[in-house]
This record gives structure tokens, sequence and C-alpha cells, in this order.
């Protein structure tokens, strides 16, 4: 129990940096966001983030969970740092890099809504936004 909540502890608090990133990005404030992005990858996953760049989409869940011993919780962190790299990609206009990460956070948000005992709307909400902005980045640019 300890370690849960711990967990959740720990996703309240990447939340908040995360809403501070996505300020930055929208202010324009791209090489503060990234360094952000890059503390956190460190300081919630003790890995640097060229780390979880390098994961291909297949090979993802099973290297984290089985090689490296994450939770759900951690991959949910994952996820949520995935979108925020996804959000700063689409900012620069790198839409290929937002979409791959977009994909990869995607991916880790189903699967621990599947491998979870209990229905999440919040997960499947993230879920779908994910999914809209895949679209979204996909539609060719006029």
């Amino acid at each position: 129990m300890y370690q849960r909540d711990f967990i959740l502890r720990m996703i309240e608090m990447l939340g908040e940096l995360i809403a501070g990133i996505l300020g930055k990005i929208k202010k324009g404030e791209y090489q503060q966001a990234s360094i952000a992005l890059e503390n956190a990858y460190y300081n919630f996953l003790k890995e640097d983030a060229s780390f979880f760049r390098n994961l291909n989409k297949e090979e993802l869940t099973e290297k984290l969970l089985v090689e490296h011993n994450y939770t759900h919780g951690h991959l949910e962190m994952l996820a949520e740092l995935f979108c925020a790299e996804a959000e700063l990609l689409l900012a620069k206009g790198n839409r290929s890099g937002s979409i791959a990460y977009f994909e990869k956070a995607l991916l880790l948000f189903e699967f621990v809504s599947k491998d979870s005992r209990s229905f999440s709307l919040d997960k499947q909400s993230k879920i779908q936004i994910i999914m809209q902005k895949i679209a979204e980045a996909n539609k060719p640019s006029l």
C-alpha cells in the first residue's frame, strides 16, 4: 500500500510539472521546456531521456516491466512525459516526431488500462485525447 501511495503522489507531482512544461511550450520557451523534460525523465524514472527515446514501441512495455521492474505507475508517468515530449515536438513543427511520441504514450496508456483491475475514466479520456492528437498531426497541412 505504501508503494502505491508513493507512486500516486509522484504522478500528482509529475502532473504539476507537466502543466508547467506545457505552459513553457505555449509561451514559446522550447529550450526551458526541453530542459525540464530531460530532468523529469531522470528525476521520476531514474533513466536519461535518451534511454526512453531509443526504445521501440514493440518492446516498450516488455522491456520496462521485465528488465527494469517498472510498475504500472511508472508506465503512466512515462506516458505523461511522452505526451509532453510530443507537444514540444509538435510546437517546434516536428509532426513525425510528435506522432511517434503520441503513439508510444497511447500504447502505454492502453496497456495500463487493459492490465488494470479497475476502470479509469481519466485513462480512457487520455487515450481518446491522444488518438485525436495523432489524427490531427497526421492531417496534411495547408
